[in-house]
């Protein structure tokens, strides 16, 4: 194959502005069927700057040490130039100029036997100089292999040692480069530019596939940021200021950089390079797996002996278990050994997940001789290292001897941990340490009731949505041993009357196995809430009597199954005084006092609304049917209830101010709703027209606020206004009582003069004529003439103090 060539230089003679001053660069020699179009884009690629401060006259060893430019790029019409460029002499003026040659790849052409690149800038046939004639391409005829060959892969090798600190970056870069968050390009820093040349020759190596062909270079420009190939060389001193997201910039000339690169590929191929091992990227490429895939190359490494990191490692583990097949018996034993290495201490709980997960894929497939060291890994590192989330072997993996001397070793550890005060509480940890004991076959029968009973509330802790990270090991737990199974679902059901919520919200997260032949009445409880309540809509009741019905058992046998169904439906939450009234018909009191769901029903009586009319009812049953259990300031409250009934069936007995404040002293603090209960009820008595003058009495002279506050709340009520609007005689008496008390006190004046203008004088004169006349006559009868006249005058006149117009009407009390 022959291709198109071009010679680009500015040291052709003829062209210069004088014998020191630059001569312009031109094309020299060009191939007929090179278009116009590649010659325009070529050129700005083609140029050559030397290194700042370079003298314009150099001897011949300083001119050959200057950089030179090996190019591969990439044209906007698909073809590629592969160009050398050097430094060379004015044949006129001796002052140093460039020259470049290259041929012109169309679109779609490789080259010859899929020769790299950079190994084509090999050839002997790169002219310095424009030839006069034509001659043959410099890839016709590439170098023949040499007994110069292995000294060439082992100086790339000691190149690749020397530069040991950055490679991992740099080959990070490189698969960067083919992916979707790729930078412009690379730019590597080297002293020389040979230098950035061997780094070519190492990604030429280490791509995969068809990769290194695409690969676009140069070693060497002046100028990085407008490099139109993806890997650029510079000297350290263009290097400066590329701090840039567009470009990943290796300093192979500064600090060594310190830390891994976060990429196990680029890790792995850094160390197959520094155990001098290049030829593994081919066999590497053999095995099924995508480009920079970690797994197969990972795989490989350890294979030959090569040592990685825990990620590497469990990359390669990983990739074994996805293929178990790709793997040759021989090659399989020497992944575990080198997985398995008694001298390895880093290993990471990912490279212990890939681990068990080849394990597994091996298990059955493999030799049980092949399979033992992982299995006892894994078990050694679930008893020591606490990995909770292990994948654990099968049972049969230790039944041989491997098995024997690893029990052996581990059974006291496992015994004194899980008889230790602090097992139970980390779940994921008691578990792991239950499985291994019986892969181990340790007996631990002794210790189970005491580490169920730890275990048991340990599950109930965390919230959050969604199953627990322990849940599939749990139920592989109690799917394996069952006396651990009913254990723990006993404990389980034995705490669930204090903890019904968390048992629930348990059991809706995790299926834990038990519809076997244990009772577990709380259990069956707290998993068929859920159905019972959306079964019965608001009736709060009604879900209770279905949660009891599920868990099988009645509460009069077992009282804890009422606890536990009051906390499903109610949880924090106190009933309504009327649910609370249900709850005690539908158990005895004994039973209620058996499951301590008495105070439910106490605190629903107390946090009830001040018009809640079943509280005082509910009080009174309380009172009644627990007398032992409410004491101190919960019974005062609940008899201040009681006190509220009697006073409206007309049972209470007299005093009731003083009854009312005895109570309230005892209760305190006395919630809103008791006292408003029982306040409301002496109000509504002292309203009513057959009212006890003695308790009116009482509690107008009483001075207490929150009595007179009731009487005055109710009194303003609607029932109250209409009253004294169709009754003159109430009305009358309302007048007399609201004006027949000047020095009561002034809480009680107060709400008097209040009542007065805001409620009877409102009403009073919406009245017509002879409905005012007759209320006036009905004061007069209820008093006398002096208090018909006080009503005249109060009824003419505008507002005023009740201790003025209270004292003029005892005045013509007095007179008449």
């Amino acid at each position: 194959m022959s291709l198109a060539q071009l010679h680009y230089t500015s040291a052709a003679d003829g062209d210069g502005t004088g014998e020191d001053g630059p001569t312009a660069a031109r094309f020299t020699m060009v191939d007929a069927s090179i278009p116009a179009s590649v010659l325009t884009e070529a050129e700005p690629l083609l140029t050559y700057e030397a290194p700042h401060d370079t003298p314009e006259r150099l001897t011949d060893t300083a001119l050959r040490a200057l950089p030179e430019a090996l190019h591969f790029s990439l044209l906007s019409d698909g073809s590629r130039l592969l160009a050398r460029t050097v430094a060379v002499r004015s044949a006129r003026s001796s002052a140093v100029r460039f020259h470049t040659h290259a041929v012109h790849l169309p679109t779609g052409t490789r080259l010859p036997e899929g020769t790299l690149p950079l190994t084509a800038c090999r050839s002997a046939r790169w002219a310095a100089v424009t030839p006069d004639r034509p001659l043959p391409d410099p890839l016709a005829a590439l170098p023949a292999a040499t007994g110069h060959e292995a000294r060439e892969r082992e100086a790339l090798n000691d190149f690749a040692v020397s530069r040991g600190p950055w490679l991992a970056g740099v080959l990070r870069g490189l698969r960067r480069l083919h992916g979707p968050d790729a930078p412009e390009r690379i730019v590597l820093v080297e002293r020389q530019s040979a230098d950035v040349a061997r780094w070519i020759a190492l990604a030429g190596l280490t791509l995969p596939d068809g990769l290194a062909e695409r690969l676009t270079f140069t070693t060497y420009t002046r100028r990085p940021r407008d490099a139109a190939q993806r890997v650029v060389g510079v000297l350290p001193e263009d290097a400066g200021e590329l701090a840039d997201p567009a470009l990943s910039v290796h300093v192979c000339s500064g600090p060594r950089p310190e830390g891994p690169v976060g990429d196990a590929w680029a890790e792995t191929a850094a160390r197959v390079w520094r155990g001098r091992a290049p030829e593994l990227f081919r066999e590497a490429a053999a095995l099924p797996g995508e480009p920079f895939a970690a797994g197969p190359l990972a795989v490989t490494a350890l294979c030959a002996g090569i040592p990685l990191g825990t990620e590497e490692r469990a990359a390669a583990a990983g990739w074994a278990a996805e293929r178990p097949y790709a793997l040759d018996g021989k090659r399989t034993r020497q992944l575990v050994e080198a997985l398995t290495a008694p001298g390895v201490d880093d290993r990471s709980g990912p490279e212990f997940d890939a681990a068990g997960r080849l394990f597994a894929a091996l298990d059955g497939r493999s030799p049980a001789a092949t399979t033992a060291p992982l299995a006892a890994m894994l078990v050694t590192e679930a008893v020591r290292g606490g990995n909770g989330s292990l994948e654990l072997p099968g049972r049969t993996a230790f039944s041989g001897p491997e098995g024997a001397a690893v029990a052996e070793v581990l059974a006291p550890e496992i015994l004194a941990e899980l008889g230790g005060a602090g097992v139970g509480l980390d779940v994921a940890r008691t578990v792991q340490l239950l499985r291994v004991a019986r892969l181990l076959g340790v007996d631990c029968s002794g210790l189970l009731p005491s580490v169920v009973d730890r275990l048991a509330p340990a599950l109930l802790t965390g919230g959050e949505a969604g199953a627990p990270g322990w849940a599939p090991a749990l139920l592989e737990l109690m799917d394996e041993q069952f006396d651990v199974r009913t254990a723990l679902l006993g404990a389980l059901d034995r705490i669930a009357p204090d903890s019904p919520a968390g048992v629930e919200l348990l059991l809706s997260r995790v299926p834990l196995p038990f519809t076997g032949t244990q009772a577990l009445p709380h259990l069956r409880m707290c998993a068929g809430a859920p159905e019972a309540e959306a079964g019965c809509g608001d009736d709060r009741v009604a879900a209770l009597q279905r949660i009891l019905r599920a868990g099988g058992v009645s509460p009069f046998a077992e009282p804890l199954v009422l606890r536990t169904a009051v906390g499903l439906v109610w949880d924090d939450e106190a009933p309504t005084a009327a649910e609370a009234r249900l709850l005690l018909e539908a158990a005895t009191s004994d039973a209620h006092r058996a499951a301590g769901t008495w105070s439910h029903l106490v605190a629903a009586a107390l946090s009830a609304p001040g018009d809640d009319g079943e509280a005082p009812e509910l009080a009174h049953d309380l009172l009644r049917g627990f007398p032992q259990e409410t004491g101190g300031r919960v019974r005062a409250a609940l008899q201040l209830l009681r006190f509220a009934r009697e006073v409206r069936s007309g049972a209470a007995e007299p005093e009731w101010a003083e009854r009312v404040r005895a109570l309230r002293a005892e209760a305190e603090p006395v919630e809103p709703g008791v006292l408003g209960q029982a306040c409301d009820a002496v109000a509504a008595r002292l309203l009513a027209p057959e009212r006890p003058d003695a308790e009116l009495y009482a509690v107008v002279h009483s001075g207490d606020e929150d009595l007179i506050a009731a009487y005055e709340r109710t009194a303003r009520g609607d029932a109250v206004r209409a009253r004294l609007a169709a009754d003159p005689s109430y009305a009358a008496d309302c007048f007399t009582v609201w004006t027949a008390h000047p020095h009561a006190g002034p809480a009680w004046s107060a709400a008097a003069t209040g009542l007065l203008e805001e409620v009877l004088r409102p009403v009073v004169r919406r009245l017509p004529a002879d409905r005012v006349a007759a209320v006036e006559e009905a004061v007069g009868r209820s008093g006398s003439i002096g208090r018909a006249e006080a009503f005249r005058d109060w009824n003419r006149r505008e507002r005023r103090t009740l201790g003025s117009l209270g004292r003029r009407i005892a005045g013509r009390v007095r007179r008449a």
